[in-house]
């Protein structure tokens, strides 16, 4: 813009000088034909001049507007959707054993690093020890020591016990954050007498009552917590159980598992592993070796509603082949709020001699340890309703071969003898509901139907539970005050008699009631009631339990211990 205008203003001077030098040069000739027409006329002149500078000016320009109006405004209420998800947790696999499982370490809370001890005393003679310590700063490591003693003295002769467990859980992270472990050791020692012989007029010596079992183990495991550069997840462990008895009977276990799964695609999943489980049991008189050993190759796909996993199991127990089912789907429906089941697998229960003295104490050495071969087809749902209540259903069919029986010796009955059923059918009915209300309030319920048909060798299913109802109450009345309610009830237990006969034992039902008051900021005071109506049920044929019960105690907590 500066040199058009420089350029225009030249233009101007240029013109101004021309006109004034052409108006000069006009006025020239006017006055010289004016000087010759008044010599010759003598008239005088006519003629008008009229002189006029010529004066040039830029045409006004357009200037833009600045000042911009408000809007008028908008009446109109907006419409805003929200998708809150369910506050509910899914699982979609299914354990065939319950086991304990280490807390993964979240970064994303805070974890507060606490201990406590906890005291109680009680009728029967019954002291009460347990304790909790942790270490470590909940991001790179988690430390957890736990322990707990019990013991009672019964009011009939030998009606004695005593438990001691301590168990130690470690989950470390690496240092490039990529993998995570995790192990535990553990020790477990429970005492026993085998109060239950009839007559109960026969004297026995107190050691040949006595059933002792002692045992102790570890886990060590592995896991990345970011998929590697070939896009494979993976979850190794590697186990030891040894666990012996007061009458020179020893087992040694060894577990191993090599899970590894890959992303084919977005929805497709790949998965192979190799699993094992080697046991070796040895007593005065016999000497088992027990070996199963799974190959397990899958497929899934995936979406965000649908869940299919499809496979086959080859396995072999003892050098026995099998080829396990494993198809299972989980379908969504309504935003997670209604899921349906399905599936058809097949599984082993491993029937170690430390697993068999846990279900039932009073056993006598096994003669033989036979795997427990389960083909399992079931249906279910699960899901919520609203933001408080869950529910849970299924019902399964299950062939079972090898099933353990428990049944009385034909002497005294003071143990257990171990049966093996070759093949039995159970028909399964299992629901549960809860009801949540923030912190304050939550209640489970559950069920469990087992109809049991086409056994081989047995008429009964010795030994095992057709029904069973379990409820739990937890309630915080009001602040530092905790309230809590269990209930275990069965039915329809049959027990083989001493001439071979089957009888059925009296129902059973068990209450418990505790609460829990903190009266100072790390003190609390605690009392629990067992078994709240007397009632002196027998889970084992020729075995009542004790009868009510009451403890008293404290907790004491404390803040994280420091290693030195």
């Amino acid at each position: 813009m500066k040199y058009i205008v420089i350029i225009i203003g030249l233009i101007c001077i240029t013109q101004v000088s021309f006109a004034q030098r052409r108006n000069k040069k006009q006025k020239k000739e006017v006055e010289k034909k004016q000087q010759t027409s008044t010599s010759d006329t003598a008239l005088p002149p006519r003629t008008v001049i009229v002189t006029s500078e010529f004066a040039p000016a830029l045409k006004q320009t357009s200037k833009i507007n600045f000042s911009g109006a408000t809007p008028p405004p908008d009446a109109t209420r907006p419409s805003l959707s929200y998708d809150i998800p369910v506050q509910n947790l899914s699982f979609a696999y299914q354990s065939p054993e319950l086991k304990a499982l280490a807390e993964n370490i979240d970064t994303g809370v805070h974890w507060n690093n606490t201990s406590f001890v906890k005291l109680g005393y009680g009728n029967y003679t019954t002291p009460y020890l347990q304790a909790g310590l942790s270490f470590g700063d909940g991001v790179n490591s988690v430390i957890n020591i736990n322990g707990k003693f019990v013991s009672s003295n019964g009011k009939l002769e030998y009606q004695n016990y005593s438990k001691l467990r301590l168990d130690a859980l470690g989950i470390f992270s690496s240092a490039n954050n990529k993998n995570e472990w995790n192990a535990n050791v553990y020790v477990d020692n429970s005492s026993q007498y085998l109060y239950g012989f009839q007559p109960d007029s026969l004297i026995f010596n107190k050691s040949n009552l006595k059933q002792n079992f002692t045992g102790f183990g570890g886990k060590i495991a592995v896991r990345n917590k970011q998929e590697n550069t070939y896009g494979i997840n993976y979850n190794p462990f590697i186990a030891i159980d040894i666990f012996g008895d007061n009458h020179n009977g020893r087992e040694n276990t060894l577990s191993f598992d090599l899970p590894a799964s890959k992303s084919i695609t977005k929805n497709f999943d790949v998965s192979l592993g190799i699993a094992g489980i080697i046991n070796s049991y040895k007593t005065d008189t016999t000497d088992i070796s027990n070996t199963i050993y799974y190959v397990t190759p899958s497929v899934t796909y995936k979406t965000t509603n649908l869940k299919i996993t499809a496979g086959f199991t080859p396995s072999w127990s003892n050098s026995d082949f099998s080829l396990l089912p494993n198809f299972t789907a989980d379908i969504k429906l309504n935003n997670e709020k209604f899921i349906l089941q399905g599936g058809w697998i097949g599984y082993y229960n491993k029937n170690t001699y430390q697993a068999l003295a846990a279900y039932n104490p009073f056993i006598a050495q096994p003669t033989a340890l036979l795997n427990s071969l389960v083909k399992e087809q079931y249906a279910g749902f699960k899901g919520s309703l609203g933001d408080h209540f869950t529910y849970n259903a299924r019902v399964s069919f299950l062939k079972i071969t090898n099933q353990p029986l428990f049944v009385n010796d034909t002497i005294t009955g003071k143990s257990f003898d171990i049966m093996y059923e070759p093949s039995l059918n159970d028909v399964k009915i299992h629901g549960e509901a809860g009801y949540t209300a923030n912190e304050q309030f939550s209640a489970l319920v559950g069920i469990t139907f087992n109809q049991y048909s086409n056994l081989k060798q047995n008429p009964k299913a010795y030994g095992l539970i057709p029904v069973e109802f379990t409820g739990s109450v937890r309630y915080v009345p009001v602040k530092d005050l905790l309230v809590k309610a269990d209930i275990f009830s069965w039915r329809s237990i049959q027990y083989r008699t001493k001439t071979f006969g089957h009888e059925t034992l009296s129902p059973a039902f068990d209450a418990n009631l505790g609460a829990e008051f903190t009266f100072m900021p790390n003190w609390k005071a605690w009392i629990q009631f067992n078994n709240v109506f007397n009632n002196t049920y027998q889970r084992w044929n020729q075995y009542p339990v004790l009868g009510f019960n009451m403890l008293v105690g404290v907790v004491y907590s404390f803040g994280q211990l420091k290693m030195k």
